[in-house]
């Protein structure tokens, strides 16, 4: 029995996906963003990392990930839902400590007993999962969810603390989920091609000791091709402390993360995507 318990812990420490920290999304992964452009400058925070999320030698999403508040700034991404069960176990980011580690996005226990990573070191670089223990009326919201994806491999791919924020709990579970399952179900009628970005605005307080930060604002845009001449577009933002989503359009949505962000005009997407 010994044997099957340590096979068992062996096994659940094995590598999950890939991720990869880039110099940017225009040269690695432009493929999730509406003609291969991605948001301007006006959302980098002083400190970013560009990471390319693969998981078994796929990509599926793009996240532009804030190294001093320990949280994404945006994850970009294809809606291409589908039905499955939601996976379980949380992952991390090797290359964030540096170019020198792997690729592969891994779990901490891994980094930990093959590749001799104190979790300290770890801590340093990225939120981990003690950061989200203990939360009171908070919990781990995905910015890319993964009901948005079609199958397990996609899905497991969302499961990265590079791709969570500290979420009012009321908010994930209600409004917010409503938006992200209905909402998005029935604005994507007709769209041959839905392109994503859902990002948080960094607020003024922290989680564990104040090393993660809890976004006073999540947000979330879309741009849909119906065909090669028309396409349609949508926005949605929410405090991140009351359990209601302000749908707006694309262009309110960018004028109100330019006063928000406070680094310029703030353009989510390629120019031939509607604002309004």
């Amino acid at each position: 029995m010994l044997w099957l318990l340590l096979l068992q812990v062996w096994a659940s420490c094995l590598w999950l996906g890939q991720g990869e920290v880039v110099t940017s999304f225009e040269s690695s992964c432009p493929q999730f963003f509406f003609r291969e452009t991605p948001p301007n400058e006006a959302l980098e925070p002083e400190n970013p990392a560009w990471i390319c999320q693969r998981y078994k030698n796929q990509y599926f999403y793009a996240t532009l990930y804030d190294r001093k508040e320990r949280i994404p700034v945006y994850s970009a991404y294809i809606y291409e839902p589908g039905p499955g069960k939601r996976p379980q176990g949380w992952l991390v980011e090797p290359q964030l400590m540096g170019p020198t580690y792997p690729k592969t996005m891994e779990k901490e226990c891994t980094l930990i007993n093959h590749y001799n990573v104190s979790l300290e070191k770890l801590s340093e670089s990225q939120a981990i999962l003690q950061d989200y223990k203990n939360l009171t009326g908070l919990n781990r919201g995905h910015l890319n969810p993964n009901g948005h994806h079609f199958n397990y491999s996609s899905r497991m791919a969302t499961f990265t603390l590079t791709n969570i924020v500290p979420q009012d709990e009321k908010l994930n579970g209600g409004a917010w989920n409503n938006y992200e399952q209905r909402t998005m179900i029935r604005n994507t009628q007709g769209c041959e091609t839905t392109y994503v970005i859902v990002g948080a605005v960094p607020g003024n307080n922290y989680i564990a000791k104040g090393r993660v930060n809890k976004p006073s604002y999540i947000w979330s845009s879309a741009c849909c091709v119906v065909d090669n001449n028309h396409r349609k577009a949508w926005a949605v933002i929410a405090e991140n402390d009351q359990n209601q989503v302000q749908l707006l359009t694309l262009g309110e949505l960018e004028d109100t993360l330019t006063q928000l962000y406070g680094r310029g005009q703030v353009s989510l997407f390629d120019s031939e995507c509607p604002r309004e």
